[in-house]
């Protein structure tokens, strides 16, 4: 069996290589990947500029594959030119920090990455975990996280999925690991209604000129059942079952405009 591991933290993130050390004993990796940091750049497609592959020697001395694009170009570059055959399984992270709420689920490059293989009926798992300033250790000149429990759970999910399929309806699987999780088990989850509330900070550049950065608060407000209570109350890894067909009710709109 073959296993697709990309993201959108870039070729040279310990995350990435964290999902490929979970399913080492599983399938055959390949890790094709953004060349640089790409988060919140959601199913971008590069469609007006070319693009390029670099083979990288990741940490662990095996063989990546970096790709001067979107994570979206980094999946479309693994399926149609460089692996030689359909993988059995798509990863997308281990992703540093959050990927819930319906809000910004569809400006996640992780998510963007998981879409794409998703699309062609590849059974996929998009990977995040919560990560706090005292997760983060500065090793060999890079920052580390200690992604071993994420790591353990995505094995976990991944042996299932290899041996059923996903359900029929259900294109991915959204995992989010809490910081300090209260035990190893999943709890199914549905989306929260955000994640964030934008946030958006006016500066002047030295000729007095407006510039602007667009943030974020945290959004407590997550509901019982959500993947942010789940997660930030609980402290339970959350699964959340999607589907790529957006199609709303059509006999419901039909009624509505009296066709």
């Amino acid at each position: 069996m073959k296993a697709l591991i990309s993201n959108d933290d870039g070729i040279t993130a310990s995350g990435i290589l964290a999902s490929k050390k979970a399913m080492e004993d599983l399938c055959e990796t390949y890790v094709i990947a953004p060349e640089t940091q790409q988060s919140g750049i959601g199913h971008a497609l590069t469609l007006y500029d070319p693009l390029r592959i670099n083979e990288h020697v990741l940490r662990d001395g095996s063989i990546g594959y970096g790709v001067t694009g979107t994570p979206t170009d980094a999946v479309t570059l693994a399926l149609f030119e460089i692996m030689d055959e359909k993988p059995d399984i798509m990863i997308s992270g281990i992703n540093t920090g959050f990927n819930i709420g319906k809000a910004e689920l569809t400006t996640s490059g992780t998510l963007g990455a998981a879409i794409e293989a998703a699309s062609f009926g590849i059974p996929t798992i998009a990977v995040s975990q919560e990560v706090t300033r005292d997760d983060i250790k500065f090793e060999n000149g890079a920052n580390e996280v200690d992604f071993s429990f994420a790591g353990k759970m995505l094995n976990k999910l991944a042996k299932t999925v290899l041996k059923k399929g996903l359900p029929e309806g259900i294109d991915l699987l959204n995992v989010n690991v809490p910081a300090n999780p209260s035990d190893d088990k999943f709890e199914i989850a549905k989306l929260s209604e955000r994640m964030y509330v934008p946030v958006i900070e006016k500066r002047l550049d030295p000729r007095g000129k407006p510039y602007y950065w667009i943030g974020g608060e945290p959004y407590d407000s997550h509901k019982p059942g959500s993947d942010g209570h789940t997660l930030s109350v609980l402290n339970k890894t959350t699964i959340t079952p999607l589907k790529i067909d957006l199609t709303g009710d059509i006999k419901e709109i039909r009624d509505f405009l009296e066709i």
